[in-house]
Order: structure tokens, then C-alpha cells, then sequence
């Protein structure tokens, strides 16, 4: 059994390069989630309203969600590039179904390439951790400041 080391790095490299431009995509994005959020912290103190806590908590969830779905894109645009996929709408499928699981089957990608779908699944993993990581911080936060209402304190 012979093994193609050229396509194992390339593999290795591409999937390094599209694991560090998503982790960096996420950095940024939740970076400035946490900015937005810095910025309107005067908004969620104490007596504020909980439908402010309930906007900015819904802007959190569908900044993570635009994140998650841009880096989707950016490996389905790969795909393409690698002329993987016949048309967008295919790779763009695959990609989320790598990305959020270990993927369907329905669609495969060539034994040149499909170490990359793989490492596109680990990295959707580590990446859907940190985003609940994060959102688990948020709403604790969140939950800190009900406490100091009911508290009296702050």
C-alpha cells in the first residue's frame, strides 16, 4: 500500500491554512460581538429592561450564527476552487454537513480531497464549542445582572 505524501500535505496545508482563516473569522467576529456588547453595557444594568437583554441576547445568537455561516462558505468556495463540486449549491451543502457533523454520504468528495472534509469537520466542532463557550458566558453574565435586581445589590 503506497501513500501519496504530495496530496497528504497538500491536504494537511490547505486544511491548516482554512483552519487558521475560520479560527481567525471567529476571533474577530466574537471579538466584536463582545465589543457591541461592551459598548451597551449601560443598557443592561440593573433595572434595565429585560427586552433589551433579550435583543442584545438574540443579536449574539445570530452574530454567532453569521459567523459560523460565512467560514461555511469560505470552505464550500474552496471546494469549488478545487473543482470538487459541480455547482455552488453542491459544495456549499456539503460543506455544512461536514462542517456541523461528519456529513451525509449523499455527496462525496474525490480520494485527492477528501482528508480536507474531514479536517473541515474538526475544525466546525472546535469552532461550534467556542461559540457556546461564548453564548454560555453571555447569558451567565446576563443571569449575574437578574441576581443583582433581585438582590438589591450591584
Amino acid at each position: 500500500m503506497s501513500t501519496d505524501f504530495p496530496n497528504l500535505f497538500a491536504n494537511l496545508a490547505l486544511g491548516t491554512g482554512m483552519s487558521i482563516l475560520t479560527v481567525l473569522i471567529h476571533f474577530w467576529g466574537l471579538l466584536y460581538l463582545n465589543h457591541l456588547m461592551h459598548r451597551h453595557r449601560a443598557r443592561l444594568r440593573p433595572l434595565a429592561s429585560r427586552g433589551r437583554q433579550a435583543f442584545v441576547l438574540l443579536i449574539v445568537v445570530l452574530g454567532i450564527f453569521a459567523l459560523h455561516t460565512l467560514e461555511m462558505w469560505c470552505y464550500a468556495i474552496v471546494y469549488m476552487w478545487l473543482d470538487e463540486f459541480s455547482s455552488f449549491e453542491a459544495a456549499l451543502y456539503f460543506s455544512v454537513s461536514s462542517y456541523t457533523t461528519v456529513g451525509f454520504g449523499d455527496l462525496v468528495m474525490s480520494p485527492d480531497w477528501r482528508l480536507l472534509s474531514a479536517i473541515e469537520s474538526t475544525n466546525g466542532w472546535i469552532l461550534f464549542a467556542w461559540s457556546t463557550a461564548f453564548l454560555l458566558t453571555v447569558t451567565t453574565r446576563m443571569k449575574l445582572l437578574n441576581q443583582e435586581w433581585v438582590d438589591g445589590s450591584e
